[in-house]
């Protein structure tokens, strides 16, 4: 259940093109307070790739660059059973994420003049993070059910940490499961069932006690998420507005339930960055949201469960545009709270 009225408050996906994580914290923290993010900074070293930042501690993990894979040696046995032991026993300070795989983390926990209403973290989706890391046989890991089972549960504990060291910041957290893979449901490339992706999703969730998200910036079928335990669902609205209209009676009985929504409305394109105003966005918004409202879903009700978000990351982008996403989510926030009555 949703533990705050959002009114459209916004916050960030989390990858930055910077290379210093006090520079991606600034902008962050200036335009952000409400709901400040770490930022992953895949330029800034491959281990803060989107996989790799939470391979730490993965039985037999290799990393060169872009590329993982599992590579059982004598030690092998011994750390699956680590980890394994570890999970039983909820103990997720054995598996950290350390600084060189997320200096962005640190260094916004390093601040001291923050107080924000929630703070946000996030960490690789399970079918996402299975299909980057290949097993012995080159074939990924998500067709492996051991390989599979322990990289989800080490996701699982990794969220813990995470959400765990967050609290240093605010005690209230948001931990996004950002699954681009999702887009591939249904298809050949994601041969799972129903059960398969939920029960997936559903281990990762169990290691969050506060609020869970879901990223996909892809089309996708969203009511198999609306039907785990996730709290928000984000989704690139910018580009794909009417994947969720397909999904009306769903994200009904969704927000009844206390769920929400955060639309990925500013779009990261650079073309598009350097066109749109916020009040383009927000008409763009608006007629998204409306849809709803005609099919008994009240506009009101809506926003008061509605989060704004970029589309997608920022992480391969220009520094330019890693500044002015921000710049124009904290106006177009400003201009929707001022007409819904929420400032």
């Amino acid at each position: 259940m949703t533990k705050t009225d959002f009114y459209f408050l916004p916050t960030m996906i989390g990858s930055m093109p910077h290379t210093d994580p006090k520079a991606a914290v600034d902008i962050i923290t200036h335009y952000l307070r409400d709901i400040p993010v770490w930022p992953q900074l895949p330029r800034r070293s491959y281990l803060e790739g989107m996989s790799a930042q939470f391979s730490q501690g993965l039985p037999g993990v290799n990393i060169n660059q872009d590329k993982m894979w599992i590579e059982p040696n004598s030690g092998f046995e011994g750390e699956l059973e680590s980890l394994y032991q570890a999970y039983l026993d909820n103990d997720f300070n054995k598996f950290p994420i350390g600084v060189e795989y997320a200096a962005g983390l640190y260094e916004l926990a390093s601040r001291s003049n923050l107080s924000p209403k929630l703070v946000k973290g996030h960490i690789t989706g399970p079918l996402t993070y299975c299909m980057s890391i290949k097993d012995p046989s080159g074939k990924d890991i998500l067709y492996d059910e051991v390989l599979s089972d322990a990289a989800t549960k080490l996701l699982k504990l990794k969220a813990s940490w995470q959400e765990h060291f967050l609290k240093k910041i605010c005690r209230n957290t948001i931990i996004f499961v950002d699954e681009p893979a999702m887009s591939a449901y249904g298809s050949a490339y994601l041969p799972l069932s129903r059960e398969q992706v939920t029960g997936m999703f559903e281990e990762v969730f169990s290691g969050i006690s506060g609020l869970k998200g879901v990223h996909c910036c892809g089309n996708t079928d969203w009511s198999i998420l609306m039907d785990t335990s996730v709290d928000i669902i984000n989704f690139d609205t910018y580009a794909y507005a009417d994947s969720l209209a397909i999904y009306t009676d769903a994200l009904k009985a969704f927000i009844k339930r206390g769920g929400a929504v955060a639309w990925g409305i500013v779009p990261t394109d650079e073309k598009a960055l350097k066109e749109e105003t916020a009040a383009s966005l927000k008409d763009r918004l608006e007629a998204a949201m409306s849809h709803f409202d005609s099919k008994g879903l009240p506009f009101a009700e809506l926003a008061r469960h509605s989060l704004i978000t970029p589309a997608c990351g920022l992480g391969l982008k220009s520094l330019d545009a890693a500044e002015r996403a921000p710049e124009l989510l904290a106006e177009l926030s400003a201009l929707l709270r001022r007409k819904h009555g929420t400032v």
